[in-house]
């Protein structure tokens, strides 16, 4: 075993890797790290995390660097920098594809599509890395079809709490597998995954429907969710003039190729504005990575770099379309009009399998997103949008909603034990055997 010295030094670029891992893409959170692995090799996450585990020293993954409110940050341990482990190798005769956990899912992606396959649910933002969307369950636009990313998960290569390197399935340690996937680092650290793929279209037909009252966008929302006419199905609320919103369904289907396209069989029937929707036809890499460009954007104008206090909840139907119109006419949410995207993702609870990803009971569910920034000179507005998260929470537990972990919000361990109900003491138990010291990923503050 390596000293201290060893693991932690980054020649040439140490402060500049301290700095980073103190921070991470929600800019309210930071902290302060002993040192940053630049992990070569799933042996050099198992060396340091064994290290860590008999000084007690916190160890976090840090992949793309998505995390919200400190949730990958290890105050007075180590962060292990994934990115180096990043290899992507496409298996087209088994349909499979393994990926290091620092491999973007754009790698994923195009190593895929160049076999004329996809993984069935992929991330909106396809720099996320892959073992942090595993870690917290992963949906997309095809959640409403599919479930989240880890359902789709063949095998996992871990890293314990107590520095051993192993793989699991739900064959081979299903206890463990279970326990990782959405297991939020608690358990294992993600080193690799194996993920199933299914055959790609080449060309997708994308509708964009707009609907000027909350109702008619619920209704048509829940009629595509239950139907299989589109494979991926997303929705926003927009602002509107005089203070209202509207609401706007983003659907697509594979295109087959042919001239007419018999629109009227997928969107005949719903209520939508028919004068204002927007068709058209792309490449499925070019809708894959419709995100880009507005990242692009974001980057140049400041607005990727400056706070985001995000809240994603899980929500019964019959909630959110009680809850969420109101909750946007509210002063609390007004940032939204300007700096901010609210997603509303229909989700259908039978594809949902993972254990420890949490969803309200019943089968027809929404997922609603609150993105915004907020400025960086004023931390007080930061403070009253972190408030407003929990209040917003603590309404949607009200009537059956669920966190989905990794946004803005200050969880305690009373909290988490209600958000894992009656999984909870399945996490105890591995956590007890995987990381009996308790050296990962604190950031979430599960215990005590």
């Amino acid at each position: 075993m390596k000293g201290s010295s060893d693991l932690i030094q980054s020649p040439g670029t140490r402060a500049e890797d301290l700095a980073r891992a103190a921070d991470d893409f929600g800019h309210i959170v930071g902290s302060r790290p002993l040192g940053v692995l630049a992990a070569r090799s799933a042996d050099a996450v198992r060396d340091l995390v064994a290290f860590a585990g008999e000084h007690g020293l916190p160890v976090s993954a840090r992949g793309g660097g998505q995390a919200l409110y400190g949730q990958g940050q290890a105050d007075g341990g180590y962060v292990v920098d994934m990115g180096a482990l990043n290899e992507v190798r496409c298996v087209p005769e088994d349909r499979t594809l393994v990926a290091g956990a620092g491999a973007p899912w754009r790698e994923v992606v195009r190593a895929a599509l160049a076999e004329g396959l996809v993984p069935p649910v992929l991330p909106d933002h396809l720099g996320s890395s892959v073992g942090g969307v595993l870690s917290t369950g992963g949906f997309g636009a095809a959640s409403h079809r599919y479930g989240a990313a880890t359902d789709w998960v063949r095998e996992v290569e871990v890293v314990t709490g107590t520095g051993e390197l192993l793989t699991c399935s739900p064959e081979r340690r299903p206890d463990l597998f279970d326990a990782v996937l959405a297991g939020l680092g608690q358990c294992a650290l993600i080193v690799g995954a194996t993920l199933r793929l299914v055959p790609a279209p080449d060309r997708v037909r994308r509708y964009r429907l707009y609907h000027h009252s909350p109702g008619t966008y619920f209704t048509d929302q829940r009629r595509l969710a239950r139907d299989a006419r589109f494979s991926q199905v997303a929705g926003q609320a927009r602002p509107a003039l005089g203070g209202t919103w509207d609401y706007m369904i983003e659907a697509v289907a594979p295109h087959p190729g042919q001239l007419p396209y018999e629109d009227e069989l997928l969107i005949g029937d719903l209520d939508h504005d028919r004068d204002t929707e927007e068709i058209e036809d792309l490449s499925y890499a070019e809708y894959l990575h419709r995100m880009d460009r507005d990242e692009r954007m974001l980057r140049a104008t400041g607005e990727w770099d400056r706070p985001h206090p995000w809240l994603t909840l899980l929500l019964p139907e019959e909630a959110a379309a009680a809850l969420v119109p109101p909750m946007l006419a509210e002063e609390a949410q007004q940032g939204l009009r300007a700096c901010g995207t609210v997603q509303l993702r229909p989700l259908a609870g039978h594809t949902l399998r993972t254990p420890l990803l949490r969803r309200p009971p019943g089968e027809l569910l929404c997922l609603l997103s609150l993105m915004r920034t907020a400025p960086p000179e004023h931390p007080d507005t930061v403070r009253r949008l972190v408030a407003a998260n929990r209040a917003l929470y603590e309404r949607a537990t009200a009537v059956g909603g669920v966190l989905h972990p990794g946004g803005a919000l200050p969880m305690t361990p009373a909290d988490w034990r209600a958000h894992f109900g009656p999984v909870w003491s399945q996490l105890a138990r591995a956590k007890d055997r995987f990381d009996p010291y308790a050296v990962l990923t604190r950031g979430y503050r599960l215990w005590p």
